[in-house]
């Protein structure tokens, strides 16, 4: 497929790659408002509730390591075709079951087929978009992530107040429309199938370590405010729903904002400014009891946060140009394992701490800034402007 010429990055040719962008963080983060709720329809604790957020995240991150190798060897037409039917499958029986076991077997299910989402669909607009617009295009995919992260929240709080269920019966008839959309890309045959062993290189383990720190401290923000949200500050589940998706909203804004940054200051001085911001203003977040001040800050806090996801995914997009699909997929791999770990490790903290547990979490963003700042710098060269 010959790449984009004009300036424009949405486009009837992208759509589908942006709305397939947007679902798979949708399907994430539905269940982040509707833990009570899931508490009293399975009666259940929160930790059991729990694993059905970061059972998803495990299982994607362990399928995210073969991933999108596996979709540059079999095509990735073939692949996403697959994948959003199978997640639109176990979204309805997540969606009807009775038991919270296998709510959390749907969930896993889940997670598993949206490991073959982001790195198959970042993969095939590398390819159609030329370089010099790659930090806006990704910014813009981006976007439509921290929309679709947002959103659920807001429409699982929303729907919960009829019935939670009737979220994840939006998920999978979202997912049956992508289903015949799929991203371009047909097989290799096994002469040119994509090499593994770039993957297991200095460069690509340092951003697997910036993966797992930015997911499991800063970008992982949300689930943490959430929680914060409904069981300390007792804000209910669709205000909490829409505060989550201001601030969606918010970073959706910014973030082809910071992929333009991105393309014309630097990677490193984008980072710099953004994790830096980030570090200090998510220091201060735990100390506002009051859910007024609470929320501006957070909205504050959403506007700075939006360029790490998106660096991330521009530095794996062109780490292995032989295998864009094996490196995005592997960085995700650890990204995911971050999201996972994260709210096992940060939501007890919470508990007994919560600027403890927001500062802490928001601090570990400065690994991620060390690792981008080392991924710009071209080997045997010293750091410049």
């Amino acid at each position: 497929m010959s790449r984009q010429t004009d300036e424009r990055v949405l486009t009837w040719e992208t759509l589908p790659f942006l709305v397939g962008g947007f679902l798979g963080p949708f399907g994430t983060m539905v269940v982040i408002s509707i833990y009570p709720e899931l508490r009293d329809s399975f009666d259940a604790s929160t930790t059991a509730v729990t694993w059905s957020f970061s059972g998803y995240l495990f299982a994607m991150a362990v399928c995210l390591l073969v991933s999108g190798t596996i979709g540059e060897r079999y095509g990735r037409k073939r692949v996403t075709r697959i994948t959003f039917f199978v997640y639109a499958t176990a979204s309805i029986v997540a969606a009807i079951t009775p038991t919270l076991g296998l709510f959390i077997a749907s969930r896993v299910v889940m997670g598993a087929a949206n490991a073959f989402i982001t790195p198959l669909l970042i993969a095939g607009l590398s390819e159609i978009i030329e370089e010099r617009r790659l930090g806006r295009a990704v910014g813009v995919y981006a976007g439509f992530q921290a929309a679709g992260a947002a959103a659920a929240p807001f429409a699982s709080g929303l729907m919960a107040e009829v019935d939670w269920r009737w979220t994840f019966v939006l998920v999978a008839a979202v997912s049956i429309l992508l289903s015949l959309r799929p991203a371009p890309g047909e097989p290799r045959p096994s002469v040119d199938a994509p090499p593994i062993r770039p993957l297991f290189r200095l460069p690509m383990t340092r951003l697997w370590l910036g993966a797992f720190t930015a997911a499991a401290g800063p970008i992982g923000l949300a689930v943490l405010v959430g929680v914060r949200l409904r069981d300390q500050l007792d804000v209910s589940s669709s205000a909490a729903g829409t505060i989550l998706l201001t601030s969606g909203l918010i970073t959706m804004a910014t973030s082809p904002r910071w992929g333009t940054a991105i393309d014309h200051l630097g990677g490193r001085r984008a980072s710099i400014l953004s994790l830096g911001a980030t570090a200090s203003i998510g220091a201060t977040l735990g100390f506002f009891g009051e859910v007024t001040a609470f929320v501006v800050v957070w909205l504050l806090l959403s506007a700075v946060v939006g360029l790490i996801p998106l660096n991330l995914q521009r530095l794996a997009a062109i780490a292995v140009p032989e295998n864009r699909g094996g490196a995005l997929s592997s960085v995700l791999a650890f990204r995911f394992f971050g999201h996972a770990a994260g709210p096992l490790v940060f939501i007890p903290m919470l508990e007994w701490s919560a600027p403890t547990a927001l500062a802490t979490a928001s601090a570990l963003g400065l690994i991620t800034l060390a690792v981008y700042v080392a991924a710009e710098r071209p080997a045997g060269q010293s750091p410049t402007g």
